[in-house]
């Protein structure tokens, strides 16, 4: 059983992948230099580092954005592009259980798009989850998915912490 998690939004550029962790977080969010907390409900949170803005479009590799003592969560946004799969590398090679939310279409794409990198088989031959989700939709329905599955992941390793308001 894996001890950390990556949450990956791919897509091209404008797919909604800011939108995802802007609306994630009740808020506009940026790339921190320390873990955050993300509320699962309205007691309970976990801690969280959000690399918002992916390494490929910044042509930085993602070790150089997060922390030296890594986190046991972080959600990272990638874009869809060959060199994508260094991201995914540096994570599968640390110890990271893989899920990824594809949004494709994203919400500037005119269609769907084709997996000209063999991304898909690329992620699953890793041991990645993968769910294509539309980036026009809105996104309400995939977060709840994001919420359930940090959720999810989380209890089981005793990391939500519990606040009453």
């Amino acid at each position: 059983m894996s001890e950390r998690l990556l949450i990956a939004v791919l897509g091209n550029r404008n797919s909604g992948k800011s939108t995802t962790w802007n609306r994630l977080f009740g808020s506009v969010v940026k790339t921190g230099k320390y873990e955050r907390q993300l509320f699962l409900n309205a007691a309970q949170w976990v801690n969280v580092f959000l690399v918002s803005g992916s390494p490929e479009e910044r042509e930085i590799a993602v070790e150089e954005i997060l922390p030296e003592s890594l986190p046991q969560i972080v959600l990272c946004s990638t874009q869809y592009r060959e060199d994508v799969t260094e991201t995914f590398d540096y994570f599968f090679h640390q110890g990271y259980e893989v899920f990824v939310q594809w949004l494709n279409p994203g919400y500037s794409d005119d269609e769907p798009y084709e997996d000209k990198f063999s991304l898909r088989d690329y992620l699953l031959e890793n041991g990645a989850t993968i769910q294509i989700r539309d980036g026009q939709e809105d996104p309400a329905s995939r977060l709840k998915e994001i919420r359930q599955l940090i959720f999810g992941w989380t209890s089981c390793r005793n990391l939500i912490v519990t606040e009453f308001p």
